[in-house]
């Protein structure tokens, strides 16, 4: 059964709340995770040079606006945790918008690349069309999606306080297919592990 208005608020406020309750010891926990393998992955596909404009979707804390920032970039933050935006300003300096991902309002065509790490799975499957277009409509003609997710069964619903949906390659392809994407690369994380001990699914994407 599709969810309703009230569900998908409640989901929101839920996972939300959770964030936001949890955010220093958050910032700890991940402060030293090294996505720099993602970054790369991002950057290498991406045509031009710096300064590239980047909106580092989900951005939690601040710590890959940092890192994007320290390479010559022009990240911009969104995250729709209060705590998180105050972080995230204060730790790196960029500008970072508060915004529900249900409830996006993004500026058309502004960005040559997405930064999705670890974040597009809290978004219910039903919603995800929908989003994946708004992101699509902020990039620039060309522009690249990167995102990172656990990885599943295609099964969906709570994990203690947070929502996600945990899909494979197969069902993730065809979203971003439908949503006017070309896959550019995947692979699994992290690197040189066998399969079952690789949960996290990266991929990268270019605006058709």
């Amino acid at each position: 059964m599709p969810l309703d208005h009230q569900q998908l608020q409640q989901i929101t406020r839920r996972t939300l709340a959770h964030y936001q309750a949890s955010a220093e010891d958050f910032r700890e926990g991940t402060r030293d995770h090294d996505v720099s393998q993602n970054i790369a992955a991002l950057l290498r596909h991406v045509h031009g040079s710096a300064p590239l404009s980047i909106l580092d979707f989900g951005c939690g804390p601040g710590r890959d606006l940092r890192a994007f920032k320290a390479l010559g970039h022009q990240p911009v933050g969104l995250d729709g945790c209060p705590q998180f935006v105050a972080m995230a300003r204060a730790d790196s300096g960029c500008e970072v918008w508060l915004q529900d991902f249900l409830a996006l309002d993004l500026p058309a065509e502004r960005f040559d690349g997405i930064f999705a790490n670890a974040v597009l799975f809290h978004i219910p499957s039903q919603e995800l069309p929908r989003v994946l277009g708004e992101l699509r409509a902020s990039l620039k003609p060309g522009g690249v999606l990167f995102s990172s997710n656990p990885r599943g069964e295609n099964q969906e619903g709570w994990s203690g306080e947070r929502y996600g949906s945990w899909h494979d390659l197969d069902s993730w392809r065809r979203l971003l297919d439908a949503a006017g994407f070309e896959e550019l690369e995947h692979y699994y994380r992290p690197t040189g592990l066998p399969r079952e001990q690789q949960p996290w699914l990266a991929s990268v994407w270019r605006k058709q």
